[in-house]
């Protein structure tokens, strides 16, 4: 899918949005530190893949994981992010050096820091803020580049300035990696992690740098192209990443095929995309099938699948079900929820995405 991360709102809309992010690929050689000039950016290739026929979904037996819910996972400020207040469809962020406003439609309660420290912005997003219309910029200080140095937890990359609001990253997503990092890091093995809708690569990062053999999976070659760019900005170069540009479903049937297996899938499909050959994404409609797929691919000892889930109006509870159902017969256990971002202000919680997790 043509991953529509940069087109998606931030607030949860119609069910549409999220999506220049179906993305992924064709088959590559892993990478390993030492071969390093095999690490490279695949391209579809369907030359050798027979058409498949729909996937055939059916409930599966067996005794269903355990849950446990609602969970709410929250980033607090930091040193290198803060959501310093939101009020009147806003939010006021601190991302490393700069002070950013862009919209936001779920603040819908008034704004806790007076007007001057607004107005102390670097960077304003203005212009059309339809799902998927494109906006712009605006610096009241000093004009500023597209990117700019940034940090999460010892990590560097890069920030951005897009024109659909976005900027390269998105923080609440940071107690998932954290969760990754520690289950990578307890394995005391191997442990192979597959980033559907990888956007620019944070999550990747994360997982490489805690010892995991990352698969990157993004349908936009612009959004893999800035993860790569992420990569050598946090001296990680070295670590086995494969960079994938391709159509996430497409890519996810032929790692079934192959016999391909991970211990950890992250997953985070917009509600509507396309494809790089024009293939159309409905997260309805295609979430179950993509869901019954991350269970075939997994290894006989997984670890964690995560699915995140923006711009939807659903309940967390319709993903749960559907994550219980998947994972039947499998132990563990689901967890879902809400992914807030706690506000420096006045303490109030920003929700920004739902989730759930099987946890093995």
């Amino acid at each position: 899918m043509k991953s529509f991360r940069d087109k998606r709102r931030d607030n949860r809309p119609p069910a549409k949005g999220r999506t220049e992010h179906a993305r992924p690929q064709p088959e590559t050689v892993p990478v390993r530190p030492q071969a390093r000039q095999q690490r490279h950016e695949t391209k579809p290739d369907d030359r050798s893949d027979p058409k498949p026929a729909p996937r055939i979904l059916a409930r599966r037996e067996g005794i269903l994981p355990t849950e446990r819910l609602p969970v709410i996972l929250e980033v607090a400020p930091n040193q290198d992010y803060a959501l310093l207040d939101s009020g009147a469809g806003e939010k006021l962020e601190q991302y490393g050096p700069y002070r950013i406003v862009r919209p936001e439609g779920q603040a819908i309660w008034q704004k806790a820091l007076p007007a001057r420290d607004w107005d102390r912005a670097d960077a304003i997003f203005t212009g059309d803020t339809d799902e998927e219309g494109i906006g712009r910029w605006r610096f009241p200080k000093v004009p500023l580049g597209e990117t700019w140095p940034m940090k999460h937890d010892g990590i560097d990359y890069l920030g951005r300035f897009t024109s659909f609001r976005h900027v390269g990253v998105f923080p609440e997503q940071a107690s998932h990696w954290d969760h990754m990092a520690s289950l990578i890091a307890a394995a005391n093995r191997p442990v192979k992690v597959l980033n559907l809708f990888g956007y620019t690569g944070l999550a990747s990062l994360v997982a490489a740098r805690a010892g995991a053999e990352v698969t990157h999976v993004d349908a936009s070659k612009k959004a893999v192209g800035w993860a790569r760019e992420n990569q050598e900005m946090a001296g990680l170069g070295s670590k086995p990443i494969r960079w994938i540009v391709d159509d996430a479903v497409k890519f996810a049937e032929r790692e079934e095929r192959r016999g391909s297996r991970y211990d950890i899938i992250l997953f985070d499909p917009p509600a509507y995309g396309r494809g790089p050959k024009g293939e159309v994404w409905q997260l309805f409609e295609d979430l179950p099938g993509l869901t019954d797929l991350c269970r075939a691919i997994l290894t006989p000892k997984p670890l964690t699948v995560v699915l995140t889930a923006y711009s939807i109006r659903a309940s967390f509870f319709a993903i749960h079900a559907l994550m219980r159902d998947t994972f039947a017969s499998m132990g563990g256990t689901v967890e879902s929820g809400e992914l807030i971002i706690r506000e420096q202000s006045a303490g109030r919680a920003l929700s920004t995405s739902l989730f759930s997790r099987w946890v093995a």
